[in-house]
């Protein structure tokens, strides 16, 4: 189908953009970590596409890199989660802290999203808390950090805190508890944060 749109950023709504290409208009409905991150309009952007296809509609779905399209489609996986309901969470929480949201059994995170009730996001946690690592969450948030889109002070001490204590023997769900419950703050250490996140360790 639609893999992806490369074209000009023609118009730009609450909810989606129009991305011109070879004269045609498409309307893209998008996250607002896609919005944050748009470049002027009249500039060249590329899209990564989820066309739905209904009995009575089509609409286009875009992110912008395969791997937040891969979370969409986890999401709409769930039973009871349409691509309006995933797209609200992707626009509460980025999808790479939504990765460790789920990892950490943060339901309180993503019941922020409009729509979504608690009850619905321990059943996202419960559906995909298996299909992702915390290997891979880390390393897509170092790649985020290298690219600029990311605080790198605060995150680079919080991925080095979540190695020390799996390290420690805790299990990566434990550790990611433990390290979101910190209050990390410009300049703190990762030997700081550790500190922190053992008098959390091990509970709820």
């Amino acid at each position: 189908m639609i893999s992806f749109i490369r074209g000009y950023l023609s118009e730009v709504y609450e909810d989606s953009i129009v991305i011109e290409s070879q004269g045609i208009g498409f309307r893209v409905g998008v996250p607002s970590s896609v919005l944050s991150e748009l470049p002027p309009v009249g500039s060249e952007i590329k899209i990564h596409t989820w066309l739905q296809v209904g009995e009575n509609l089509m609409a286009l779905y875009g992110f912008a890199t395969k791997e937040d399209m891969r979370i969409f489609k986890m999401l709409i996986g769930v039973n009871g989660i349409g691509p309006k309901g995933a797209l609200a969470i992707l626009s509460t929480i980025r999808p790479d802290d939504l990765r460790f949201a789920i990892l950490s059994g943060d339901s309180k995170a993503i019941a922020k999203a409009p729509g979504i009730g608690l009850k619905t996001a321990q059943k996202v946690i419960l559906e995909l808390k298996d299909k992702l690592s915390l290997e891979e969450a880390v390393e897509i948030k170092r790649e985020a950090i290298a690219s600029g889109s990311a605080n790198v002070a605060l995150d680079s001490a919080r991925e080095d805190a979540l190695e020390v204590l799996t390290a420690l023997g805790y299990s990566p769900a434990e550790a990611l508890r433990a390290v979101r419950k910190v209050e990390i703050t410009d300049g703190m250490s990762a030997e700081a944060v550790v500190k922190q996140a053992l008098r959390f360790a091990g509970t709820h």
